[in-house]
Protein backbone atom coordinates (compact mmCIF):
# COMPACT_ATOMS: atom_id res chain seq x y z
CA UNK A 1 0.00 0.00 0.00
CA UNK A 2 2.86 2.59 1.37
CA UNK A 3 4.43 1.49 -2.56
CA UNK A 4 1.38 2.66 -4.16
CA UNK A 5 1.23 5.83 -2.31
CA UNK A 6 4.15 6.78 -2.96
CA UNK A 7 3.45 6.57 -6.69
CA UNK A 8 0.15 8.67 -6.23
CA UNK A 9 2.73 11.05 -4.24
CA UNK A 10 5.49 11.11 -6.89
CA UNK A 11 2.70 11.73 -9.54
CA UNK A 12 0.71 14.66 -8.22
CA UNK A 13 3.73 16.98 -6.87
CA UNK A 14 5.37 16.36 -10.54
CA UNK A 15 2.48 17.53 -11.91
CA UNK A 16 2.01 20.58 -9.93
CA UNK A 17 5.52 21.28 -10.57
CA UNK A 18 4.45 20.70 -14.41
CA UNK A 19 1.67 23.30 -13.99
CA UNK A 20 3.82 25.97 -12.03
CA UNK A 21 6.78 25.72 -14.00
CA UNK A 22 4.88 25.12 -17.42
CA UNK A 23 7.23 21.79 -19.31
CA UNK A 24 5.44 22.63 -22.77
CA UNK A 25 4.71 19.13 -24.08
CA UNK A 26 1.12 18.18 -25.23
CA UNK A 27 -0.55 15.55 -24.04
CA UNK A 28 0.06 12.36 -26.20
CA UNK A 29 2.94 13.50 -27.87
CA UNK A 30 5.51 10.61 -27.79
CA UNK A 31 9.10 12.08 -26.93
CA UNK A 32 11.96 10.33 -28.85
CA UNK A 33 14.77 8.17 -26.98
CA UNK A 34 17.35 10.79 -27.67
CA UNK A 35 14.92 13.36 -26.67
CA UNK A 36 13.92 11.48 -23.23
CA UNK A 37 18.19 11.27 -22.58
CA UNK A 38 18.35 14.89 -23.50
CA UNK A 39 15.65 15.80 -20.97
CA UNK A 40 16.95 13.35 -18.08
CA UNK A 41 20.16 15.08 -18.85
CA UNK A 42 19.70 18.66 -18.54
CA UNK A 43 19.63 21.06 -15.72
CA UNK A 44 16.24 20.36 -14.35
CA UNK A 45 17.71 18.91 -11.48
CA UNK A 46 14.00 17.48 -10.01
CA UNK A 47 14.04 13.74 -9.89
CA UNK A 48 9.90 14.47 -9.49
CA UNK A 49 9.72 16.66 -12.79
CA UNK A 50 11.43 14.45 -15.20
CA UNK A 51 9.87 11.25 -13.78
CA UNK A 52 6.64 13.00 -13.98
CA UNK A 53 6.89 14.14 -17.60
CA UNK A 54 8.24 10.50 -18.78
CA UNK A 55 5.44 8.36 -17.85
CA UNK A 56 3.22 11.34 -18.92
CA UNK A 57 4.51 11.36 -22.41
CA UNK A 58 4.86 7.25 -22.36
CA UNK A 59 2.73 5.90 -20.38
CA UNK A 60 0.45 2.98 -22.38
CA UNK A 61 -2.59 4.99 -21.00
CA UNK A 62 -2.93 8.85 -21.53
CA UNK A 63 -3.27 10.08 -18.21
CA UNK A 64 -5.35 13.20 -17.15
CA UNK A 65 -3.17 15.47 -14.56
CA UNK A 66 -6.27 16.93 -13.63
CA UNK A 67 -7.79 13.48 -12.67
CA UNK A 68 -4.66 12.17 -10.84
CA UNK A 69 -4.03 15.04 -9.02
CA UNK A 70 -7.73 15.03 -7.66
CA UNK A 71 -6.17 11.05 -6.62
CA UNK A 72 -2.61 11.78 -5.17
CA UNK A 73 -2.64 15.49 -3.81
CA UNK A 74 -4.83 13.93 -0.68
CA UNK A 75 -2.12 11.19 -0.93
CA UNK A 76 0.71 14.06 -0.03
CA UNK A 77 -1.55 15.52 2.57
CA UNK A 78 -1.86 12.87 4.47
CA UNK A 79 1.55 12.54 5.33
CA UNK A 80 2.22 15.75 6.91
CA UNK A 81 -0.13 16.90 10.05
CA UNK A 82 -4.27 16.18 11.05
CA UNK A 83 -5.07 19.36 9.89
CA UNK A 84 -3.31 20.31 6.62
CA UNK A 85 -6.24 19.11 4.07
CA UNK A 86 -7.21 19.17 0.41
CA UNK A 87 -10.86 20.42 -0.41
CA UNK A 88 -11.81 19.63 -3.71
CA UNK A 89 -14.35 22.38 -5.30
CA UNK A 90 -17.46 20.89 -4.16
CA UNK A 91 -16.28 20.76 -0.54
CA UNK A 92 -14.68 24.02 -0.42
CA UNK A 93 -17.78 25.87 -1.50
CA UNK A 94 -19.75 24.32 1.14
CA UNK A 95 -17.27 24.78 3.86
CA UNK A 96 -17.00 28.56 2.73
CA UNK A 97 -20.96 28.49 2.74
CA UNK A 98 -20.81 27.96 6.59
CA UNK A 99 -18.35 30.17 7.52
CA UNK A 100 -18.94 33.55 5.08
CA UNK A 101 -22.44 34.05 6.70
CA UNK A 102 -25.00 33.23 4.01
CA UNK A 103 -26.21 31.15 1.32
CA UNK A 104 -28.54 31.22 -1.68
CA UNK A 105 -32.09 29.32 -0.73
CA UNK A 106 -35.00 29.55 -0.13
CA UNK A 107 -35.12 29.51 4.08
CA UNK A 108 -36.32 26.77 6.10
CA UNK A 109 -35.18 24.79 8.72
CA UNK A 110 -36.13 21.49 8.53
CA UNK A 111 -36.01 17.83 9.89
CA UNK A 112 -35.71 14.62 7.97
CA UNK A 113 -36.46 12.07 11.17
CA UNK A 114 -39.59 10.70 9.51
CA UNK A 115 -38.14 10.21 5.74
CA UNK A 116 -40.32 13.43 4.95
CA UNK A 117 -39.13 16.62 5.04
CA UNK A 118 -40.82 18.47 8.00
CA UNK A 119 -40.48 22.47 8.06
CA UNK A 120 -39.14 23.42 11.83
CA UNK A 121 -39.23 26.87 11.05
CA UNK A 122 -38.97 29.37 8.65
CA UNK A 123 -36.81 32.48 8.52
CA UNK A 124 -38.24 35.94 9.52
CA UNK A 125 -39.56 37.78 6.33
CA UNK A 126 -37.27 35.23 4.19
CA UNK A 127 -38.21 33.92 1.15
CA UNK A 128 -40.52 30.79 2.03
CA UNK A 129 -42.12 32.74 5.20
CA UNK A 130 -42.96 35.01 1.91
CA UNK A 131 -44.35 32.48 -0.25
CA UNK A 132 -46.59 31.46 2.60
CA UNK A 133 -44.39 28.37 4.07
CA UNK A 134 -45.31 27.68 7.56
CA UNK A 135 -43.82 25.74 10.40
CA UNK A 136 -45.55 22.38 9.95
CA UNK A 137 -45.70 21.91 6.70
CA UNK A 138 -44.15 17.87 4.94
CA UNK A 139 -42.75 19.19 1.40
CA UNK A 140 -43.64 16.44 -0.57
CA UNK A 141 -42.17 17.33 -4.18
CA UNK A 142 -39.87 19.95 -4.88
CA UNK A 143 -40.40 20.97 -8.64
CA UNK A 144 -41.62 17.96 -10.39
CA UNK A 145 -39.46 15.23 -8.22
CA UNK A 146 -41.03 13.13 -5.56
CA UNK A 147 -38.95 13.48 -2.39
CA UNK A 148 -41.27 12.21 0.49
CA UNK A 149 -41.12 8.54 1.22
CA UNK A 150 -38.20 8.12 -1.00
CA UNK A 151 -35.40 7.61 1.50
CA UNK A 152 -33.71 10.50 -0.29
CA UNK A 153 -30.67 11.99 1.16
CA UNK A 154 -30.42 15.30 3.15
CA UNK A 155 -27.72 16.24 0.80
CA UNK A 156 -29.96 15.67 -2.30
CA UNK A 157 -32.75 17.27 -0.81
CA UNK A 158 -30.63 20.57 0.19
CA UNK A 159 -29.61 20.42 -3.24
CA UNK A 160 -32.45 20.51 -4.83
CA UNK A 161 -34.17 23.13 -2.94
CA UNK A 162 -31.16 25.44 -2.79
CA UNK A 163 -29.66 27.42 -5.86
CA UNK A 164 -29.04 31.15 -7.12
CA UNK A 165 -30.51 33.78 -5.81
CA UNK A 166 -33.49 35.07 -8.32
CA UNK A 167 -34.27 31.78 -9.43
CA UNK A 168 -37.45 29.80 -8.91
CA UNK A 169 -38.24 26.29 -6.97
CA UNK A 170 -42.19 25.07 -6.62
CA UNK A 171 -42.69 23.41 -3.61
CA UNK A 172 -45.49 20.82 -3.57
CA UNK A 173 -46.96 20.62 0.38
CA UNK A 174 -49.06 18.74 2.80
CA UNK A 175 -50.52 20.96 5.52
CA UNK A 176 -52.37 19.84 8.40
CA UNK A 177 -56.20 20.24 8.49
CA UNK A 178 -56.21 21.06 4.12
CA UNK A 179 -57.44 17.93 1.81
CA UNK A 180 -55.51 19.01 -1.32
CA UNK A 181 -51.50 19.63 -2.08
CA UNK A 182 -50.65 22.78 -1.36
CA UNK A 183 -47.96 24.31 -4.00
CA UNK A 184 -46.03 27.61 -3.55
CA UNK A 185 -43.77 29.21 -5.99
CA UNK A 186 -40.66 30.65 -4.32
CA UNK A 187 -37.90 33.02 -5.43
CA UNK A 188 -34.30 32.05 -4.07
CA UNK A 189 -32.54 34.65 -2.39
CA UNK A 190 -29.29 35.35 0.09
CA UNK A 191 -29.93 33.39 3.35
CA UNK A 192 -28.19 34.63 6.34
CA UNK A 193 -26.63 31.48 8.49
CA UNK A 194 -26.38 32.27 12.06
CA UNK A 195 -23.68 30.75 14.53
CA UNK A 196 -25.22 32.44 17.40
CA UNK A 197 -27.30 29.36 17.96
CA UNK A 198 -29.15 30.68 20.91
CA UNK A 199 -29.52 33.54 23.03
CA UNK A 200 -31.77 33.35 26.03
CA UNK A 201 -32.24 33.79 29.77
CA UNK A 202 -32.01 30.97 31.67
CA UNK A 203 -33.31 32.72 34.71
CA UNK A 204 -34.12 36.51 35.94
CA UNK A 205 -29.87 37.25 35.46
CA UNK A 206 -28.57 34.57 33.67
CA UNK A 207 -27.92 34.65 30.31
CA UNK A 208 -26.79 31.78 28.11
CA UNK A 209 -25.47 32.21 24.94
CA UNK A 210 -24.63 29.12 22.63
CA UNK A 211 -22.08 29.94 19.49
CA UNK A 212 -21.83 27.09 17.04
CA UNK A 213 -19.17 28.43 15.07
CA UNK A 214 -16.99 31.21 14.18
CA UNK A 215 -17.90 32.39 11.21
CA UNK A 216 -17.40 35.89 9.74
CA UNK A 217 -20.36 37.57 11.64
CA UNK A 218 -19.94 35.81 14.50
CA UNK A 219 -18.71 38.71 16.48
CA UNK A 220 -21.61 41.33 15.38
CA UNK A 221 -23.77 38.70 16.46
CA UNK A 222 -22.35 37.80 19.75
CA UNK A 223 -22.23 41.61 20.90
CA UNK A 224 -25.78 41.96 19.79
CA UNK A 225 -26.93 38.55 21.58
CA UNK A 226 -24.66 40.41 24.44
CA UNK A 227 -26.79 43.55 24.14
CA UNK A 228 -30.15 41.90 23.99
CA UNK A 229 -29.15 40.14 27.41
CA UNK A 230 -28.30 42.69 29.48
CA UNK A 231 -31.39 44.54 28.29
CA UNK A 232 -33.37 41.97 29.93
CA UNK A 233 -31.68 41.85 33.51
CA UNK A 234 -28.50 39.87 32.67
CA UNK A 235 -25.47 39.77 35.30
CA UNK A 236 -24.30 36.08 34.59
CA UNK A 237 -23.19 34.58 31.65
CA UNK A 238 -23.05 31.21 30.45
CA UNK A 239 -21.19 30.87 27.12
CA UNK A 240 -21.22 27.49 25.54
CA UNK A 241 -18.92 26.40 23.41
CA UNK A 242 -19.64 22.48 23.23
CA UNK A 243 -19.55 20.99 19.67
CA UNK A 244 -17.66 24.45 18.21
CA UNK A 245 -15.03 22.84 16.14
CA UNK A 246 -13.74 26.24 15.40
CA UNK A 247 -13.33 28.53 12.49
CA UNK A 248 -11.47 32.12 11.73
CA UNK A 249 -9.09 32.79 14.33
CA UNK A 250 -9.95 36.27 14.32
CA UNK A 251 -13.50 35.98 15.65
CA UNK A 252 -12.18 34.26 18.03
CA UNK A 253 -9.91 37.19 19.64
CA UNK A 254 -12.17 39.27 18.72
CA UNK A 255 -14.74 37.71 21.09
CA UNK A 256 -12.28 37.29 23.68
CA UNK A 257 -11.11 40.75 23.47
CA UNK A 258 -15.15 41.69 24.95
CA UNK A 259 -13.92 39.80 27.53
CA UNK A 260 -11.08 40.91 28.84
CA UNK A 261 -9.59 44.09 30.18
CA UNK A 262 -6.72 46.30 28.40
CA UNK A 263 -3.00 44.69 27.98
CA UNK A 264 -3.93 41.04 28.52
CA UNK A 265 -1.86 38.49 26.05
CA UNK A 266 -5.14 36.93 24.36
CA UNK A 267 -3.16 34.24 22.23
CA UNK A 268 0.31 33.90 19.85
CA UNK A 269 1.44 32.06 16.93
CA UNK A 270 4.84 30.94 16.27
CA UNK A 271 5.91 29.52 12.75
CA UNK A 272 8.64 27.08 11.69
CA UNK A 273 11.12 29.91 11.63
CA UNK A 274 10.64 30.69 15.72
CA UNK A 275 8.64 34.27 14.30
CA UNK A 276 5.77 35.41 16.92
CA UNK A 277 2.73 37.13 16.63
CA UNK A 278 1.03 38.16 19.39
CA UNK A 279 -2.52 39.37 20.02
CA UNK A 280 -3.93 41.55 23.00
CA UNK A 281 -6.78 43.09 24.56
CA UNK A 282 -7.56 46.81 23.88
CA UNK A 283 -9.72 47.28 26.72
CA UNK A 284 -13.00 48.10 24.46
CA UNK A 285 -15.14 44.67 25.28
CA UNK A 286 -18.52 45.39 26.44
CA UNK A 287 -18.59 42.57 28.72
CA UNK A 288 -15.10 42.96 31.32
CA UNK A 289 -16.34 42.67 34.46
CA UNK A 290 -19.52 40.51 33.90
CA UNK A 291 -19.50 36.89 35.52
CA UNK A 292 -18.81 34.42 33.02
CA UNK A 293 -18.25 30.45 33.24
CA UNK A 294 -17.77 28.83 29.49
CA UNK A 295 -18.91 25.49 28.66
CA UNK A 296 -16.30 22.92 26.41
CA UNK A 297 -16.45 19.39 25.45
CA UNK A 298 -14.27 17.06 23.42
CA UNK A 299 -15.89 18.41 19.79
CA UNK A 300 -14.38 22.03 20.55
CA UNK A 301 -11.76 22.46 19.15
CA UNK A 302 -9.21 25.40 17.32
CA UNK A 303 -11.03 28.67 17.57
CA UNK A 304 -12.92 27.88 20.87
CA UNK A 305 -9.72 26.53 22.83
CA UNK A 306 -8.15 29.64 21.76
CA UNK A 307 -11.37 31.50 23.41
CA UNK A 308 -11.29 29.22 26.35
CA UNK A 309 -7.91 29.30 27.02
CA UNK A 310 -7.46 33.35 26.71
CA UNK A 311 -9.91 33.50 29.62
CA UNK A 312 -8.85 30.06 31.25
CA UNK A 313 -5.05 31.98 31.26
CA UNK A 314 -6.00 35.34 31.93
CA UNK A 315 -7.80 34.04 35.42
CA UNK A 316 -11.10 35.39 33.77
CA UNK A 317 -14.02 33.33 34.15
CA UNK A 318 -14.18 29.80 35.16
CA UNK A 319 -14.40 26.69 32.23
CA UNK A 320 -16.72 23.85 33.23
CA UNK A 321 -17.33 20.23 30.94
CA UNK A 322 -14.64 18.27 29.76
CA UNK A 323 -11.44 18.25 28.40
CA UNK A 324 -11.38 19.77 24.20
CA UNK A 325 -10.34 18.36 21.36
CA UNK A 326 -6.85 19.51 21.05
CA UNK A 327 -5.93 21.42 18.11
CA UNK A 328 -3.04 23.99 17.87
CA UNK A 329 -2.39 24.20 14.52
CA UNK A 330 -3.00 26.93 12.39
CA UNK A 331 -3.93 26.78 8.77
CA UNK A 332 -3.42 29.19 5.88
CA UNK A 333 -6.06 29.01 2.85
CA UNK A 334 -4.67 28.44 -0.66
CA UNK A 335 -7.72 28.86 -3.34
CA UNK A 336 -7.39 26.94 -6.95
CA UNK A 337 -8.58 28.18 -9.90
CA UNK A 338 -10.75 25.21 -10.13
CA UNK A 339 -12.58 26.16 -7.38
CA UNK A 340 -10.53 23.59 -4.80
CA UNK A 341 -8.33 24.53 -1.73
CA UNK A 342 -5.50 24.10 0.04
CA UNK A 343 -5.00 24.02 3.91
CA UNK A 344 -2.04 24.00 5.18
CA UNK A 345 -0.64 24.36 8.28
CA UNK A 346 1.71 27.11 9.06
CA UNK A 347 2.39 27.93 12.57
CA UNK A 348 1.15 26.52 15.71
CA UNK A 349 -0.90 28.98 18.34
CA UNK A 350 0.06 29.68 22.00
CA UNK A 351 -2.56 30.45 24.59
CA UNK A 352 -1.29 33.19 27.09
CA UNK A 353 0.85 31.29 29.75
CA UNK A 354 2.77 29.67 26.70
CA UNK A 355 0.91 26.24 26.02
CA UNK A 356 0.38 24.46 23.31
CA UNK A 357 -2.85 22.59 23.25
CA UNK A 358 -2.12 20.32 20.45
CA UNK A 359 -2.47 16.94 21.26
CA UNK A 360 0.38 14.53 19.78
CA UNK A 361 0.37 12.85 16.50
CA UNK A 362 1.95 11.25 13.94
CA UNK A 363 2.00 12.24 10.18
CA UNK A 364 0.04 9.85 8.11
CA UNK A 365 -1.19 8.04 11.17
CA UNK A 366 -4.90 7.12 11.70
CA UNK A 367 -4.94 6.67 15.68
CA UNK A 368 -5.10 10.53 15.89
CA UNK A 369 -8.61 9.96 14.10
CA UNK A 370 -9.19 7.87 17.57
CA UNK A 371 -8.45 9.72 19.73
CA UNK A 372 -12.14 10.65 21.03
CA UNK A 373 -12.85 6.65 20.99
CA UNK A 374 -9.96 6.09 23.54
CA UNK A 375 -10.63 8.49 25.56
CA UNK A 376 -13.73 6.92 26.16
CA UNK A 377 -12.26 3.79 26.35
CA UNK A 378 -10.28 5.14 28.89
CA UNK A 379 -12.87 6.14 30.78
CA UNK A 380 -12.12 9.59 30.54
CA UNK A 381 -16.08 10.53 30.01
CA UNK A 382 -16.69 9.91 33.17
CA UNK A 383 -14.15 10.43 35.45
CA UNK A 384 -11.38 13.18 35.67
CA UNK A 385 -8.65 10.82 37.54
CA UNK A 386 -8.60 9.24 34.00
CA UNK A 387 -6.94 11.82 32.56
CA UNK A 388 -2.84 12.35 32.90
CA UNK A 389 -0.74 15.11 31.81
CA UNK A 390 3.03 15.11 31.77
CA UNK A 391 4.49 17.64 34.84
CA UNK A 392 6.97 18.97 31.76
CA UNK A 393 3.41 20.66 30.46
CA UNK A 394 2.50 22.38 33.44
CA UNK A 395 2.09 25.98 33.37
CA UNK A 396 0.81 28.62 36.18
CA UNK A 397 -2.01 31.37 35.46
CA UNK A 398 -1.08 34.74 37.11
CA UNK A 399 -3.36 34.25 40.12
CA UNK A 400 -1.13 30.64 40.71
CA UNK A 401 -4.03 28.06 39.00
CA UNK A 402 -2.37 25.13 37.37
CA UNK A 403 -3.22 24.75 33.51
CA UNK A 404 -1.90 21.86 30.99
CA UNK A 405 -0.84 21.88 27.69
CA UNK A 406 -0.54 19.27 25.01
CA UNK A 407 -3.74 17.86 25.11
CA UNK A 408 -6.58 20.44 24.27
CA UNK A 409 -8.00 22.47 27.73
CA UNK A 410 -8.92 20.87 30.55
CA UNK A 411 -11.86 22.41 32.49
CA UNK A 412 -11.31 24.14 35.63
CA UNK A 413 -14.47 22.50 36.73
CA UNK A 414 -14.98 18.93 35.17
CA UNK A 415 -18.39 17.52 34.26
CA UNK A 416 -18.79 13.87 33.57
CA UNK A 417 -20.91 12.33 31.14
CA UNK A 418 -24.25 11.13 33.31
CA UNK A 419 -25.73 7.84 31.97
CA UNK A 420 -27.51 7.55 35.79
CA UNK A 421 -30.94 7.90 33.89
CA UNK A 422 -30.74 6.18 30.45
CA UNK A 423 -32.84 2.83 30.57
CA UNK A 424 -33.68 0.28 28.14
CA UNK A 425 -36.75 1.71 27.11
CA UNK A 426 -35.15 5.38 26.96
CA UNK A 427 -32.97 3.96 24.24
CA UNK A 428 -36.06 2.39 22.52
CA UNK A 429 -38.39 5.29 22.52
CA UNK A 430 -35.14 7.59 21.37
CA UNK A 431 -33.42 5.60 19.43
CA UNK A 432 -36.50 4.61 16.96
CA UNK A 433 -37.58 8.02 16.73
CA UNK A 434 -40.53 7.32 18.68
CA UNK A 435 -39.85 10.35 20.85
CA UNK A 436 -39.14 12.99 17.94
CA UNK A 437 -42.39 11.58 16.19
CA UNK A 438 -44.80 12.53 19.17
CA UNK A 439 -43.02 15.82 19.34
CA UNK A 440 -43.80 16.41 15.74
CA UNK A 441 -47.57 15.46 15.57
CA UNK A 442 -48.02 17.20 18.90
CA UNK A 443 -46.45 20.70 17.39
CA UNK A 444 -49.72 19.77 15.01
CA UNK A 445 -52.19 19.44 17.04
CA UNK A 446 -51.00 22.71 19.39
CA UNK A 447 -49.89 24.75 16.18
CA UNK A 448 -51.56 27.83 16.78
CA UNK A 449 -50.64 27.86 20.48
CA UNK A 450 -47.01 27.34 19.73
CA UNK A 451 -47.29 29.94 17.02
CA UNK A 452 -48.80 32.50 19.48
CA UNK A 453 -45.82 31.75 22.31
CA UNK A 454 -43.43 35.33 22.28
CA UNK A 455 -41.39 33.76 25.36
CA UNK A 456 -40.32 30.83 27.15
CA UNK A 457 -43.29 31.62 29.92
CA UNK A 458 -45.96 31.31 27.30
CA UNK A 459 -44.64 28.10 26.14
CA UNK A 460 -44.30 26.96 30.50
CA UNK A 461 -48.11 27.97 30.52
CA UNK A 462 -48.59 25.42 28.12
CA UNK A 463 -47.43 22.81 29.10
CA UNK A 464 -48.50 23.31 32.47
CA UNK A 465 -51.97 23.70 31.30
CA UNK A 466 -51.27 19.94 29.35
CA UNK A 467 -50.75 17.73 32.16
CA UNK A 468 -51.68 14.70 30.65
CA UNK A 469 -48.82 14.78 27.87
CA UNK A 470 -46.14 12.69 29.01
CA UNK A 471 -49.35 9.46 29.76
CA UNK A 472 -50.24 10.51 26.13
CA UNK A 473 -46.10 9.94 25.14
CA UNK A 474 -46.45 6.56 26.56
CA UNK A 475 -49.85 5.44 25.14
CA UNK A 476 -48.17 6.51 21.88
CA UNK A 477 -44.91 4.80 22.45
CA UNK A 478 -46.85 1.54 23.22
CA UNK A 479 -48.71 2.00 19.98
CA UNK A 480 -45.98 2.16 18.36
CA UNK A 481 -44.02 -0.86 19.35
CA UNK A 482 -42.76 0.01 22.86
CA UNK A 483 -44.61 -1.98 25.82
CA UNK A 484 -44.12 0.55 29.18
CA UNK A 485 -41.94 -0.59 31.26
CA UNK A 486 -42.65 1.46 34.53
CA UNK A 487 -39.71 1.33 36.69
CA UNK A 488 -37.75 2.11 33.99
CA UNK A 489 -40.20 5.19 32.94
CA UNK A 490 -39.79 6.36 36.38
CA UNK A 491 -35.70 6.55 35.99
CA UNK A 492 -35.76 7.75 32.49
CA UNK A 493 -38.70 10.36 33.38
CA UNK A 494 -36.96 13.41 33.80
CA UNK A 495 -34.71 13.19 30.81
CA UNK A 496 -37.55 12.17 28.41
CA UNK A 497 -40.17 15.16 29.87
CA UNK A 498 -37.40 17.74 28.93
CA UNK A 499 -36.80 16.26 25.44
CA UNK A 500 -40.38 16.18 24.56
CA UNK A 501 -40.82 19.92 25.95
CA UNK A 502 -37.23 20.91 23.94
CA UNK A 503 -38.40 19.48 21.00
CA UNK A 504 -41.86 21.23 20.83
CA UNK A 505 -40.80 24.28 22.01
CA UNK A 506 -38.00 24.38 19.03
CA UNK A 507 -41.36 23.87 16.98
CA UNK A 508 -42.46 27.61 18.06
CA UNK A 509 -41.28 31.23 17.14
CA UNK A 510 -38.67 31.10 19.38
CA UNK A 511 -36.70 28.18 17.72
CA UNK A 512 -33.49 27.19 19.41
CA UNK A 513 -33.86 29.48 22.29
CA UNK A 514 -36.88 27.61 23.35
CA UNK A 515 -34.70 24.38 22.45
CA UNK A 516 -32.24 25.13 24.77
CA UNK A 517 -34.11 26.80 27.69
CA UNK A 518 -36.36 23.90 28.35
CA UNK A 519 -33.44 20.95 27.90
CA UNK A 520 -31.39 23.18 30.89
CA UNK A 521 -32.89 20.76 33.27
CA UNK A 522 -31.26 17.32 32.39
CA UNK A 523 -28.24 19.32 31.20
CA UNK A 524 -25.78 18.71 34.06
CA UNK A 525 -22.82 20.34 32.65
CA UNK A 526 -25.19 23.76 32.00
CA UNK A 527 -26.47 23.23 35.50
CA UNK A 528 -22.98 22.88 37.17
CA UNK A 529 -22.09 26.27 35.06
CA UNK A 530 -25.05 27.92 36.97
CA UNK A 531 -24.43 26.63 40.26
CA UNK A 532 -21.14 28.03 40.13
CA UNK A 533 -22.04 31.55 38.56
CA UNK A 534 -24.29 31.83 41.28
CA UNK A 535 -21.30 31.69 43.83
CA UNK A 536 -19.54 34.50 42.36
CA UNK A 537 -20.12 38.12 43.32
CA UNK A 538 -22.28 39.96 40.86
CA UNK A 539 -20.12 42.86 37.91
CA UNK A 540 -19.71 46.02 40.07
CA UNK A 541 -21.09 48.90 37.96
CA UNK A 542 -18.60 50.59 35.84
CA UNK A 543 -17.24 53.71 36.64
CA UNK A 544 -19.06 56.25 34.28
CA UNK A 545 -16.39 57.93 31.97
CA UNK A 546 -15.97 61.91 32.30
CA UNK A 547 -17.56 63.61 29.34
CA UNK A 548 -15.33 64.61 26.51
CA UNK A 549 -14.87 67.80 26.30
CA UNK A 550 -13.54 69.49 23.17
CA UNK A 551 -10.43 71.45 22.89
CA UNK A 552 -12.08 74.44 21.71
CA UNK A 553 -14.55 74.46 23.94
CA UNK A 554 -11.72 74.11 26.79
CA UNK A 555 -10.24 77.23 25.73
CA UNK A 556 -13.44 79.18 25.65
CA UNK A 557 -13.67 78.41 29.23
Amino acid sequence: MRKYLNIKVILAVGIICCITWGLGVRHGRQLTGEQINILLGSGMNSKLQRVVTYIEHNYIEPLSADSIAELAIPAIIEKLDPHSAYLPAYTFKRSEEKLDGEFDGIGITFNMATDTVIVLSTIPSGPSQRAGVAAGDRIMRVNDTLISGVKMSQEEVMRRLRGPRGTQVQLSLERRGVADPVSVTITRDAIPLRSVEASVMLNDDTGFIKLSQFARTSLHEVKSALDTLRKQGMKRLVFDLRGNAGGFLDQAILIANEFLPQGKLIVYTEDRAKRQVKQFSDGRGSVTDLAVAVLIDEISASSSEILAGALQDNDRGTIVGRRSFGKGLVQSQIPFNDGSALRLTVSKYFTPTGRSIQKPYTAGSKDYELDLANRFLHNEYFSADSIRFADSLRFTTPKGKTVYGGGGIMPDVFVPLDTTRVTKYYLEVSGRNILYRFTIDYADTHRKALDAARSTADLEQMFAADAGMFNRFVTYASKNGVRPVWSEISRSRSVMEAQLKAYIARNSALDSNAFYYFIRPIDETLQRAIEILHKQPLEKPKPKRPKRVRIEDAEKK
